[in-house]
């Protein structure tokens, strides 16, 4: 049986779950808007606590990491990431969560073809490019200041 395109799209649309848009930018933003509230209280907390700001935001930085980690470690990250959608994925804890998810799940394969090999299955790519990029951007910016 051959289908139109029309058949097709008709057949498409009705096996897709229509999209929610407002109501998943919403959560997104609410929970985006949470994470930084908490890395804003962090940062406070730590200056507060007497470091400077650039310490205070690398500690932020390592805290919200390692906050992503455990959070998916004990299988919480990812029923958040449920409602919250995007607002988890986009901040440094996204980050994190997506090195620790796979290493989770391959736990079983053994610590060398399972947890690391599989580790930087998702965040190889994005290490890659950044690492790359800053490489390219340092490149550029000692070639100006030779001249």
């Amino acid at each position: 049986m051959k289908t139109t395109k029309e058949e097709y799209s008709n057949m498409s649309d009705k096996a897709s779950p229509s999209s929610k848009s407002a109501k998943n930018m919403t959560w997104a933003f609410i929970s985006g808007g949470i994470i930084c509230t908490i890395g804003q209280f962090l940062m406070a907390w730590y200056q507060s606590m007497g470091l400077d700001l650039k310490s205070a935001r690398a500690g932020v930085s390592v805290t919200l990491v390692f906050l992503g980690a455990f959070l998916t470690a004990i299988r919480v990250y990812d029923n958040i990431a449920k409602y919250a959608g995007a607002g988890t994925l986009v901040p440094i804890t996204g980050f994190s969560n997506s090195i620790v998810a796979p290493a989770i799940e391959f736990k079983s394969e053994g610590h060398v073809m399972g947890i690391g090999a599989k580790m930087f299955t998702i965040a190889g790519p994005v290490l890659v490019f950044g690492i790359t990029a800053s490489v390219v951007y340092g490149l550029i910016i000692w070639v100006f200041k030779l001249f």
